[in-house]
């Protein structure tokens, strides 16, 4: 066995790895898993790693990869083992459980929504049981129709495994229902005060004038509502909790409301709405959910509707209230982002500037990214800042592996190349899977390559063309110097080029803006994929003809 032989290279692919500094620890480690017959000479190998690893370190991490590709090309496979992240378990589960994810459709999920979502469908999964999808369109003046649709194609494309979907606004009679039975046992009133009125009233702990009447004045102001007796904002169906709560938003609250805006599935059907508090106790009863996912920032809504199913003889749901969610400056509101797309901010819902689903999965974002986030933040009950960074991180665990690379110049500037003939660059296609080849990329004799505006170089400085050449920058061309990769231990810069027959692209960054400049042909292969275009960052290559068009996706 040559020993020296097997801590080189172990002492390579662990340089290779980690920014070009290897580490003797790691090196023995690795060289005495694979030849535990050596471990009585621990303390001799040690001596000659320390060596070999100072060697290796102090070789441009270029010289690396190519001493590693040269010697034990195997070694340029990372080895990786998957991970495994896991939820804790719920309380209080008796068999399959039945829960539910609860939009509103007044836009497609963002990312933040999918929090919901994925929580809920992950213990589904590890239980058995459903997971119903509850449309909550009860506000008619919020929803956007095609709402419905964008979600569940949203949903679908989490791989969130629907078992039923429900829509409130084909519901409003049970909540009549339930809403009725309130009042006749006494739990619920018909208030006609003004509505400051009555707020003022019960930030003060005192009753509403209606709140004791006769059930038969009630029935009478029932009926009121319903037939046209009383406009908006007139009348409300209120629920009885207990006045002396030290939380104001615990006291009496409104279950019922007149609205006459017209509802974009059922018209001017229905008058009378039920607010969230009561279609949901109502739903989550009749749907028979045995556990209730929901943020903190709901705890206030869960006990008002536990008044409701105390009244009603209803069994409870086990409720999990986790931490809420800082979101940064990415825009996520509904409302303004419908508003921007309106005012021509953003290009549509999916625009890359935006938080929502669609336009993460524009950007290349994968769903199993998003979902391993969510089941590291977890149910708990501390809130969290949402780190884009750590997303985009595991984003680039999932797609670096199949993301092909190329080479992408902005700015682009001409510069003529000077050189004894033609030269041809074989580029990795993946650096760490030399088994997938080379992007053959040609430059003729006399010829010229572009270069990124940034990166033109002063007159006499040398640099390195990466995977062709060193040059040297003369009176506005470049000059070859031959391909001597000693040259990058003096600092020599390795800059990216494209050609002269590269292709015009683009890519739309997640600002608004857009980059333009040359691509090399070969990426005009990769529609609809994601690649890393080097030293830029990773995109998704959505269009091909007439120009190639990238959205970006991070670094």
């Amino acid at each position: 066995m040559n020993v020296e032989a097997v801590v080189r290279k172990y002492a390579l692919q662990n340089a290779v790895f980690y920014g070009g500094k290897a580490t003797i620890g790691a090196v023995m480690g690795k060289v005495m898993a694979e030849n535990p017959d050596l471990r009585p000479r621990a303390k001799e190998i040690s001596t000659l790693a320390e060596s070999i690893v100072a060697e290796v370190n102090a070789m441009p991490s270029e010289a690396q990869r190519k001493s590693l590709q040269e010697n034990a090309p195997d070694l340029l496979v990372r080895e990786t083992k998957p991970k495994e992240f896991s939820l804790p378990d719920l309380a209080a589960v008796e068999g399959p459980v039945r829960m539910r994810i609860a939009p509103n459709p007044s836009g497609p999920l963002h990312v933040g929504h999918s929090r919901m979502a994925i929580l809920n469908d992950e213990y589904v999964k590890r239980y058995g049981g459903k997971c119903i999808n509850r449309f909550e369109d009860t506000d008619p003046a919020r929803i956007d129709p095609s709402g419905y649709d964008s979600i569940l194609a949203d949903l679908d494309w989490l791989d969130v495994k629907i078992s039923e979907t429900v829509i409130q606004s084909d519901r409003f009679e049970l909540y009549y229902g339930a809403a009725k039975r309130l009042l006749e046992i006494g739990k619920a009133y018909i208030c006609t005060c003004q509505p400051d009125f009555w707020r003022d009233l019960k930030a003060k702990k005192k009753p509403c004038p209606h709140r004791e009447e006769p059930i038969s004045e009630q029935n009478a102001r029932w009926d009121l509502m319903f037939d046209g007796g009383f406009g908006q904002e007139e009348a409300s169906l209120i629920v009885k909790t207990d006045l002396s709560h030290p939380n104001p938003a615990i006291r009496d609250f409104v279950a019922l409301r007149i609205d006459e805006t017209p509802h974009p599935r059922t018209g001017t059907r229905y008058r009378v709405y039920p607010l969230m508090n009561l279609a949901v106790a109502v739903d989550d009863h009749e749907l028979e959910l045995t556990h209730v996912l929901r943020g903190k920032d709901h705890l206030n809504n869960t006990y008002r509707q536990l008044y409701i199913y105390d009244y009603m003889g209803w069994d409870k749901p086990t409720y999990v209230h986790y931490g809420r969610v800082s979101m940064g400056e990415i825009q996520l509101s509904t409302s303004k982002m419908s508003a921007g797309i309106t005012e021509g901010l953003y290009a549509g819902w999916d625009d890359p500037q935006l938080g929502t689903l669609s336009a993460l999965r524009r950007r290349g974002i994968r769903p199993e990214s998003i979902r391993r986030y969510w089941i590291e933040a977890g149910v708990k009950e501390v809130d969290i800042e949402f780190s884009w960074k750590t997303l985009y991180a595991f984003n680039k665990e999932v797609v670096d592996d199949s993301a092909g690379r190329f080479f992408f110049v902005d700015e682009p500037m001409r510069m003529p190349l000077k050189a004894p003939s033609a030269l041809t660059a074989n580029a990795p296609v993946h650096p760490a899977h030399p088994e997938r080849g080379t992007r053959q990329l040609e430059v003729p004799a006399g010829g010229a390559v572009y270069l990124s505006r940034s990166d033109v170089p002063e007159n006499g400085e040398r640099l390195r063309l990466k995977d062709l050449c060193n040059i040297v920058f003369r009176d506005g061309a470049l000059e070859f110097e031959g391909n001597d990769l000693s040259v990058l231990r003096e600092g020599v810069r390795i800059v990216h080029w494209v050609p002269e027959d590269s292709v015009e692209a683009e890519v739309k960054m997640t600002d608004g803006s857009t980059k333009t400049g040359l691509a090399e042909r070969g990426i005009a292969s990769a529609k609809g994929e994601v690649i890393q275009l080097e030293r830029f960052g990773f995109v998704r290559v959505e269009e091909t003809s007439p120009r190639i068009r990238c959205i970006y996706a991070h670094r």
